[in-house]
C-alpha cells in the first residue's frame, strides 16, 4: 500500500520499505498523485525542486526514477502489488492500482458517498472508511512548494469530507460519535466555518447549548479579530437556531409553575482521560487528602503548579476522572488559557460558561462579574461539585470562580505558583517536578512500543535529554514512530546537540505540542528586567547558580537580583537546587541561551560572562592561583 496521508510510505507485506531521501520521495509522490497519468519531465523538475532547479537537475531526476524502479521492482518480488514505472514521451507513467494508492481509494470512497442514490448508512461507511486512510498531515515529510500547495488541497478535501459525513450522522441520530472528531479537527482548523456549524449542530443535538454557544463566540472572536469579518451565512443561521432553543426554553419555564422536585442539571464537562499516565502516585494521592471529611467549614482548593511541559493538566484530569463519582452534582471545567496561543479567558467569561452549564438562561446572566460570581456561588451552594480551573494566569483571574461552599473540590493548574491563593484562601499547594527518572523511562517505553525494549540505554539518554518532562517525551515518542528507519541510539544522537534539540522538539508544528513554544508563553509573560535575566542565566557554565552569580552576570544590584529570582522562580522558569541556589533543566538551559544570542548580542553576553567570572575570581582566590598556574 502506498500512502501519501501522512508521511510518504510504501508498505509490504507490513513492512515499510525505505524510499530513500527527500528529494526521491518527492518524485515519488508526484508520480503517485497522478498515478496512471503522464507527468512530465518539466513537471517533475518543478515539483522537486520548486521551479528553480540545479543546472543538473534533469542527471539527478533520472538517477532518482532509476532508483524507484529497482525499488519498486524489489518489492514487487517480496510480494508487494504490480507496480511498473514506465518511460513516455516526454515524461513518466506510473503504473499502479488506484486502490493500492490511499489518495485515490480515498476519492473513490468519497465519490460514491457524495452519490445522492447512496443512503445514510452506506454513506456514513464509505466516509468513515475514506477518513481511517489517514496518518496525519499529508505529505508530511516533505518539503517544497509544490508539497505545501497539494498538502493544503488534499487537507481541503478531507474537511470537505469530515464535514459530509458529520452531517449523515446527525440524520442517523449519532450526534455523540461525531463531537470528539470535530472538536479536535476545529481546534486544527479554526476558521472551517462549515466544520464549526455542523459542530454546533451536535452539540445542541447532545443538549449541550451552551457549549455551542460558546463555540460559536470563539469562532467569531477569531474570525473579527484575524479578518475583520463576521462568520457566514450557516454559522449564524446555526447560531440564531441554538438562541432561539433558549429563549423558547426560558419562556416555557417562565410559564410553568415552579415544581419542587424539578432535577436541576448536572455539568460534566472534564475533558477526556490522559492515555499512557505513568507515575505521579504520591501526587495523586496528595489530591485525594481532604476529599472526605463531612464536618468541612471551607472549600477546599489545591493549587498544581509546575514548569511548563511538566504534565500539571495531565495530572489534574486524571485524578479529576479517578474521583469524579465522588462528585454527583456534576464537574466542571474551564481552560483559562493563561499560557496558550489565545488571549486569557477573562473571569466574566469564564463565569458565563459555568452559569449556563448550571441551567442559568442567557437573559439572565448578570452583566456586571462580581454578580456573576454572587449567581454562580448560589448556584453552586451546597452542591457537591468538582471545579477544575486549568491554565490559570493568575490569582486574579481565579478569584471570582471559588466558590463559597464547603461541599465543593476546586483544583487550580498554572505556571505561577499562585500565592495569593495560599496566603489568603487557604489553598494546598502541590508543586510538581520533572518525573523521576524511573517514570520518565516507563513512559517514553510505554508510548514508543517494542523498539523501546531493544535498547533501553537509549531509552534511558532520550529520557534525560527531555529533562523528563511528559511532553517532550511524548514528542520524542512520536519522532520515533514517525521515523521508524532511525533507530533510538541514531535520535538520541541527533538530540545530543543541546543547540538543534528544540529544533526536532517541534511536535510538527503544533503549537500547543512545540516545546519552544510552550517555554516562549511563560518568557512572554515577564517583565522586561526578568526576562533579561532569564536570558543571561542559560549562558552560567555550572549547574546552578546563586543570588550574587546571578547578579554579576546580569550586572544588578544583589537586592534587585533576589527579586528578579523569585519572580522567575514564581513563573518556575528557575526552580531551588539547594539551599539559596537555583538551576534550569537542559531544555530551559537551551531556550535561554538561544535567546540570549538573538536579542542580547555577542557583545552583551560576552560582557555578562566576563563580569561572572570577575565575580568567581573575587570570592575564591584559589581559582585565580589555578589559572595563574595553568600552563
Amino acid at each position: 500500500m502506498f500512502q501519501l496521508f501522512g508521511p510518504v510510505k510504501f508498505i509490504v507485506q507490513g513492512d515499510r520499505i525505505d524510499l530513500g531521501p527527500a528529494k526521491q520521495r518527492t518524485v515519488l509522490a508526484a508520480l503517485l498523485t497522478d498515478a496512471g497519468r503522464l507527468v512530465t519531465w518539466s513537471a517533475l523538475v518543478d515539483r522537486v525542486w520548486d521551479q528553480a532547479p540545479t543546472t543538473d537537475a534533469r542527471n539527478v531526476l533520472y538517477t532518482y526514477v532509476n532508483r524507484i524502479r529497482r525499488l519498486l521492482e524489489r518489492a514487487h518480488a517480496a510480494g508487494g502489488p504490480e507496480t511498473a514505472l514506465v518511460r513516455r514521451a516526454g515524461g513518466y507513467v506510473l503504473e499502479v492500482d488506484p486502490e493500492r494508492v490511499d489518495l485515490h481509494r480515498f476519492r473513490r470512497l468519497v465519490a460514491t458517498a457524495y452519490d445522492r442514490r447512496c443512503s445514510d448508512a452506506d454513506r456514513s461507511g464509505l466516509l468513515r472508511e475514506a477518513l481511517g486512510l489517514w496518518d496525519g498531515t499529508a505529505l508530511a515529510d516533505l518539503p517544497g512548494a509544490w508539497a505545501a500547495r497539494t498538502r493544503e488541497t488534499w487537507s481541503g478535501q478531507r474537511l470537505d469530507a469530515v464535514t459530509h459525513w458529520a452531517r449523515t450522522e446527525l440524520r442517523l441520530g449519532r450526534h455523540d460519535e461525531v463531537i470528539g472528531p470535530l472538536r479536535e479537527l476545529v481546534a486544527e482548523h479554526p476558521f472551517a466555518e462549515p466544520l464549526v456549524a455542523v459542530l454546533m449542530r451536535a452539540l445542541v443535538a447532545a443538549g449541550w447549548d451552551a457549549e455551542a454557544l460558546d463555540c460559536y463566540a470563539t469562532v467569531r472572536a477569531r474570525l473579527v479579530g484575524r479578518f475583520g469579518a463576521e462568520p457566514g451565512p450557516e454559522l449564524r443561521e446555526v447560531h440564531e437556531t441554538v438562541l432561539r432553543r433558549d429563549r423558547d426554553r426560558a419562556a416555557r419555564v417562565r410559564t410553568s409553575p415552579p415544581s419542587a422536585g424539578a432535577a436541576r442539571p448536572v455539568p460534566a464537562q472534564l475533558p477526556g482521560d490522559v492515555p499512557t499516565f505513568v507515575g505521579r502516585g504520591r501526587e495523586l494521592s496528595r489530591l485525594s487528602d481532604h476529599l472526605t471529611g463531612a464536618d468541612r467549614t471551607t472549600t477546599v482548593t489545591y493549587t498544581v503548579s509546575g514548569t511548563a511541559g511538566v504534565g500539571k493538566s495531565a495530572l489534574a484530569v486524571r485524578w479529576a476522572h479517578r474521583v469524579r463519582e465522588a462528585f454527583p452534582d456534576g464537574q466542571l471545567y474551564v481552560n483559562l488559557r493563561g499560557h496558550d496561543v489565545e488571549p486569557p479567558v477573562p473571569a466574566d467569561a469564564a463565569l458565563a460558561g459555568f452559569l449556563s452549564a448550571l441551567g442559568v438562561a442567557g437573559q439572565d446572566v448578570p452583566e456586571e462579574v462580581d454578580e456573576r460570581a454572587a449567581r454562580y456561588r448560589t448556584e453552586i451552594s451546597g452542591r457537591r461539585m468538582l471545579i477544575l480551573l486549568d491554565n490559570a494566569l493568575s490569582v486574579e483571574q481565579v478569584r471570582p470562580l471559588l466558590p463559597g461552599t464547603p461541599s465543593c473540590v476546586v483544583v487550580v493548574t498554572s505556571r505561577d505558583s499562585l500565592a495569593g491563593l495560599v496566603a489568603l484562601h487557604g489553598a494546598h499547594r502541590l508543586e510538581l517536578d520533572p518525573l523521576p527518572a524511573d517514570d520518565a523511562t516507563a513512559l517514553l517505553s510505554a508510548l514508543i512500543g517494542g523498539a523501546a525494549d531493544a535498547d533501553p540505554e537509549a531509552v534511558s539518554v532520550l529520557a534525560g535529554q527531555c529533562a523528563r518532562l511528559p511532553l517532550a517525551l511524548r514528542v520524542v515518542a512520536e519522532l520515533s514512530t514517525a521515523r521508524q528507519t532511525v533507530s533510538l541510539a541514531e535520535l538520541a544522537g541527533r538530540l545530543s546537540d543541546r543547540r538543534r534539540r528544540l529544533d526536532l522538539l517541534d511536535a510538527g508544528g503544533d503549537p500547543r505540542a512545540a516545546v519552544r513554544t510552550v517555554f516562549s508563553w511563560s518568557y512572554a509573560r515577564l517583565p522586561a528586567d526578568a526576562a533579561r535575566m532569564f536570558r543571561l542565566l542559560g549562558l552560567h557554565p555550572g549547574p546552578d547558580f546563586d543570588p550574587p552569580a546571578a547578579a554579576a552576570l546580569a550586572g544588578e544590584p544583589l537586592e534587585r537580583a533576589h527579586r528578579l529570582l523569585d519572580l522567575l522562580a514564581r513563573a518556575h522558569l528557575i526552580q531551588p537546587a539547594s539551599t539559596g541556589r537555583y538551576g534550569m533543566h537542559d531544555l530551559l538551559r537551551a531556550y535561554a541561551t538561544g535567546l540570549a544570542h538573538a536579542e542580547d548580542g555577542r557583545q552583551e553576553c560576552h560582557e555578562g560572562l566576563t563580569r561572572l567570572l570577575d565575580h568567581d575570581l573575587a570570592i575564591s582566590p584559589s581559582a585565580l592561583d589555578t589559572l595563574l598556574s595553568a600552563p
